[in-house]
């Protein structure tokens, strides 16, 4: 059994030739290269046609599925195999699950581009418009792509640029140089801004606990931040601070706890609910500053996602998760940089719906939260181990944001 596959980008110093000779041995397969054309510089392309080999058809059938997550696509593709729902919420068993690269489908003789691209869904094709939809939205009669034979994928390149997301670009390392990462990151903040870019910041409550709350709610105010997203804590801790000066209880200007510090946060949640919304307790002018304060009075869009743990919680956290998630999966549209700051689990969930295309800047004092991010596939991913009030603050300052 034989299959032909083209591959064609930048195969070389991205790795993606060495990636797809390996998964071939990996998988029991055979290959032998046709013609391999090498891109002469960085505009040239270069491109693979190889031809797999394999004992049987189960086991070309797996290959392909994975040399197509890898961008092959197989040579003269024929039309994609569409079938259809039989109930709502269920796809047959051998549809394609989607990745977070841009990917294509071959429909009456041409490669069409998928919208809405996210990783772990599924292709639902009406006319000649594929559509990735998660498999809770599909429904029953939905044309559902099945098999990878006919699916085009464009995993992300390596970024040539010398901007922040060309300077070590993918690694995470606690030795890279934040004074650089912080001035290249503000010159990338400017540049969006004055090209009508859209940033989404995907912030925790350490932000607040570490003193970066004023930095963060600086650049909302100067433009730099276009949307929020968080969960209840950031929120109710912003707000703690706003009214009594602590953060869980503590006096951020002088690090030591206050007696009955631990309710303070309680007594914000309190205050607002007598307003009934925070943009209430803006406008009567109980709320004066900080986080909130600044996505209220810019009026940026923002969703607060519920969890079992949150106390309150707030008028306007949403505690159903499927409205949660189209929430954020509606906030980011656009987004041209997501900054992920101090909170793995809305970062991680952030970044399972964006496109891989999308520049990430992940900042936490937990290297483990930046490299879970940088594992999800993107090639504009950039992991930087800091905490995380110390680089609001610093890149705040190098935007004149004080």
């Amino acid at each position: 059994m034989n299959r032909i596959f083209i591959s064609e980008g930048h195969l070389i110093d991205s790795g993606i030739l060495a990636s797809i000779l390996n998964v071939i041995i990996a998988e029991g397969g055979e290959y032998t290269i046709h013609e391999f054309v090498i891109g002469r510089t960085n505009l040239h392309p270069s491109r693979l046609e190889i031809e797999i080999s394999c004992k049987t058809g189960i086991l070309l059938e797996s290959l392909t599925e994975k040399l197509v997550g890898l961008g092959c696509y197989e040579k003269g593709s024929p039309q994609t195999v569409l079938k259809t729902a039989e109930k709502d919420g269920c796809v047959p068993e051998d549809f394609y699950s989607t990745t977070n690269h841009r990917t294509e489908v071959y429909l009456d003789g041409e490669w069409i581009q998928v919208e809405n691209q996210r990783m772990d869904g599924m292709i639902i094709v009406t006319g000649r418009r594929p559509v990735c939809k998660k498999l809770r939205d599909v429904k029953q009669g939905d044309m559902v792509v099945c098999s990878a034979e006919c699916v085009r994928v464009f995993p992300p390149e390596r970024e040539r640029s010398k901007d922040v997301f060309g300077f070590m670009t993918g690694e995470v390392s606690s030795e890279r140089s934040v004074d650089i990462v912080v001035e290249r990151a503000a010159k990338e903040l400017s540049s969006l801004r004055g090209k009508g870019g859209k940033v989404v910041a995907v912030a925790g409550p350490v932000v607040v606990h570490t003193g970066g709350a004023e930095a963060l709610g600086a650049l909302i105010r100067e433009g730099y931040i276009h949307a929020l997203l968080s969960g209840n804590a950031i929120a109710v801790h912003d707000m703690e601070y706003q009214f009594f000066g602590t953060s869980l209880g503590v006096e951020l200007k002088s690090g030591e706890s206050t007696s009955e510090g631990h309710k303070n946060h309680m007594r914000a949640i309190n205050r607002i609910n007598r307003y009934g919304s925070i943009k209430a307790a803006v406008e009567s002018g109980e709320l004066t500053g900080g986080i909130m304060y600044e996505v209220i009075k810019k009026g940026i869009p923002y969703c607060l996602a519920g969890s079992i743990r949150d106390d309150g919680p707030l008028p306007e956290t949403e505690m159903d998760m499927i409205e949660a998630q189209a929430r954020y999966a509606e906030v980011i549209k656009g987004a041209d940089l997501v900054l992920m700051l101090s909170t793995m689990l809305h970062s991680i969930g952030t970044g399972n719906m964006l496109p891989s295309w999308v520049n990430t800047l992940c900042v936490d004092i937990n290297p483990a939260a930046a490299t879970k991010l940088a594992d999800r596939g993107s090639g504009h991913a950039l992991g930087i181990v800091s905490d995380v009030g110390l680089f609001l603050r610093a890149l705040a300052l190098e935007l004149n944001c004080f």
